[in-house]
């Protein structure tokens, strides 16, 4: 930009000092032709009166090189056509051939200076102006191009701050249970539960972090009914802690799936049904027609947030804890073995996950 904005003043600077150069000539012409014509005409005119024009500063000299009159107070060096100074310049003219004793013209112009004065001062205005337009709007893109990396900084902090408290829950659930040698039946079902929530949250931690890109899955058929009757007994105790009633409806159903996969896809939902139910509510799940329904009557999900659950690190709703992994996990494995899943939910009446296999 520096160079464009040089080249552009050199450019100028060289047309507008030949224009200023032209203008000069023409006047020096003018003057040149009155003192001849004066002369021809055997006019007696005193050459003081040729000063008709006060637009430049000149003088008219002698064969001798001497002032006849003029107010051009500075000395001369008549062996130059063009004397250039510092804020000004000097035309020299020879035209007149000692017309009225007049051997030589000079003629003063500053304004071909004052006007790169106007032309540098312009320049450097809208050179500034320009800076000051494409800094504001890198600024902007710089922003606008860092706020992905910082959303998802301030999404992976924040799930780790979760992931710290959904440890720290079932840990202390542990250590409080296993403090006395002698352990109730209500000691070890704490126990019990805070192990298995553990082993949920192991689970997906390995799954998204060491085993989604490089797992071996085993891709078998699967008779999907009996394994989720076999989960269904992992959730018993969970569900009793907040007195979920879970109903079920399930019909034998063989798909092609990896066991853990499936397995895990299942609890996810499951997990947050009861998690985000209400005290006391209900939980059906039907598995027919190759379709696998789960339904509860618990919190529910706006409608603008539904596009946004599967998201990796996103929650709905700060309620019960959780770090938004479990969803993204199962939209991966619907994506794996092109599972249909559908979600529809109202505020506080409830959610449905429908998965299509």
């Amino acid at each position: 930009m520096i160079l464009i904005a040089l080249l552009y003043y050199e450019n100028e600077k060289k047309l507008y000092f030949d224009y200023t150069k032209t203008k000069v000539q023409n006047f020096a012409s003018l003057i040149s032709s009155k003192i001849i014509l004066t002369h021809m005409n055997a006019e007696k005119k005193d050459t003081k009166g040729m000063l008709f024009e006060d637009k430049y500063s000149f003088s008219l000299y002698n064969q001798k090189k001497e002032k006849i009159y003029g107010n051009i107070n500075e000395e001369i060096d008549f062996s130059k056509k063009l004397i250039e100074k510092d804020t000004y310049f000097i035309l020299l003219d020879n035209s007149t051939y000692n017309h009225l004793g007049v051997a030589y013209i000079a003629i003063k112009d500053n304004s071909f200076y004052l006007a790169m004065k106007d032309l540098k001062r312009n320049i450097i205005l809208l050179f500034l102006v320009i800076y000051f337009i494409i800094s504001l709007i890198g600024f902007f893109l710089a922003k606008l191009f860092l706020k992905p990396i910082k959303d998802e900084r301030e999404k992976l902090n924040t799930f780790i701050k979760d992931t710290t408290h959904e440890l720290n829950t079932p840990i202390s659930a542990i250590l409080m249970s296993a403090e006395n040698e002698d352990l109730t039946k209500k000691q070890i079902q704490r126990i019990k539960l805070a192990a298995l929530k553990i082993s949920e949250i192991y689970k997906d931690l390995t799954y998204v972090f060491l085993e989604e890109n490089t797992q071996k899955t085993n891709i078998v058929k699967l008779n999907l009914e009996k394994i989720i009757n076999e989960q269904l007994k992992y959730f018993e105790a969970l569900a009793e802690k907040k007195s979920i009633q879970i109903t079920y409806e399930l019909e034998e159903t063989f798909y092609e799936i990896d066991e853990n996969d499936f397995i895990r896809l299942f609890n996810n939902i499951l997990s947050n049904a009861i998690k985000y139910n209400k005290k006391r509510g209900t939980i059906h799940i039907s598995l027919k027609d190759f379709t696998l329904n789960i339904q509860d009557n618990g919190i529910g999900i706006s409608q603008e947030k539904i596009k946004d659950i599967f998201n990796r690190y996103y929650r709905a709703t700060t309620q019960s804890g959780g770090f938004g992994i479990g969803l993204n996990i199962v939209q991966n494995i619907c994506f794996k073995y092109n599972i249909k899943v559908n979600v529809e939910s109202q505020l506080n009446k409830g959610t449905t996950f429908s998965f299509n296999f």
